[in-house]
């Protein structure tokens, strides 16, 4: 059976003006376009990089890919809220230790209570609840989490799962506090990373601003970062040659669009890198006549992929899956 027939154009192209102050130079704020209006600001409650993208910088993880190694492998997972972990004998019990001093953005302290009441909550085991539980099948095989004094916390398995600190590890997996409900976080998130949210006004802006006492001394480099709604790419798109944006948002850019903005802001810097975007076909295998495996394997020995990547990507992208193909 053939249940989705998919033909990926694997690329991203990602534009910033080449004379942005270095990184290593403190101050400024980050102007960025953003493509959407999303619905809350609660990562946890959202699936897209319309909300991750700018609430990252808010939240911090109990480990984390090192953002430094151009490809997520659990060689490049580091510490973040926890300074170490260790899996029990049997593999089924996850310890980590936690870092001390590290404080919320309104001044309460982060223990080993908000590392449960995150597990409780993406595992619909706590009081409160997420409204929509985006990953809810991340978490499927946590039983439960447990705490020894405040800084050490054990997640509880029903089998062994080695990939469980690759999910913790991506920018889906942030702690919660424990001392602020859903509600307060899909509108003002709390968090103890080095920026601390300012504002979202829909369809308009999402800002956040430096968090002066981040426990990673000489962090953030900037000031803040502004995030401009504008849904239309080709308006998006003119505003950055126009000088009003540092940069622009990911997987927004594409091969046409390139060349004009190389011929329009020569100074920009423009990067096409593979990503898990994709341009293809899904199928809704139960409804017929699609429900007939031969009918789908039919479209998918007609559908020119070739075609679709040298016109819609101008030669520039590769054929993919549900996986990238090799090497990414």
């Amino acid at each position: 059976m053939i249940p989705r027939t998919l033909f990926l154009a694997v690329l991203t192209i990602f534009c910033v003006w080449s004379g942005l102050a270095p990184a290593q130079k403190s101050g400024g704020t980050l102007r960025v376009y953003h493509r959407d209006s999303p619905a809350s600001m609660s990562i946890h409650e959202e699936g897209t990089v319309g909300v991750l993208m700018p609430m990252m910088g808010v939240m911090n993880n109990l480990i984390v890919f090192d953002q430094h190694v151009p490809r997520n492998e659990p060689s490049s997972i580091r510490p973040d809220l926890a300074t170490s972990w260790a899996w029990s004998a049997d593999g089924k019990d996850l310890t980590f230790q936690l870092r001390e001093g590290v404080r919320w953005h309104d001044g309460k302290p982060f223990t080993s209570a908000d590392v449960k009441c995150t597990i409780d909550l993406l595992t619909n085991q706590g009081k409160d609840k997420l409204r929509l539980n985006y990953r809810e099948t991340w978490w499927a095989n946590i039983a439960g989490a447990s705490v020894k004094g405040p800084y050490e916390a054990t997640i509880h398995l029903k089998r062994p799962q080695p990939a469980l600190l690759t999910l913790l590890a991506t920018g889906e997996g942030p702690m919660y506090p424990c001392h602020v409900s859903t509600r307060d976080m899909r509108q003002h998130p709390i968090g103890t990373g080095p920026f601390r949210f300012a504002d979202y006004k829909p369809n308009q802006s999402i800002r956040v601003e430096r968090n002066p006492g981040y426990w990673k001394p000489g962090k953030p480099y900037l000031d803040g970062v502004e995030y401009t709604i504008i849904p239309n790419r080709s308006t998006a798109m003119l505003a950055f040659t126009a000088g009003r944006f540092d940069m622009t948002f990911p997987n927004e850019i594409t091969v046409p669009l390139l060349a004009d903005i190389k011929a329009q802001a020569p100074q920009a810097q423009c990067t096409v890198t593979p990503t898990s975007e994709s341009v293809g076909l899904v199928i809704n295998f139960t409804a017929p006549p699609f429900d007939n495996p031969d009918m789908r394997r039919a479209m998918a020995l007609t559908i020119d992929r070739k075609a679709f990547v040298e016109i819609l990507a101008q030669g520039a992208a590769d054929l993919g899956g549900a996986m990238q193909p090799a090497p990414d």
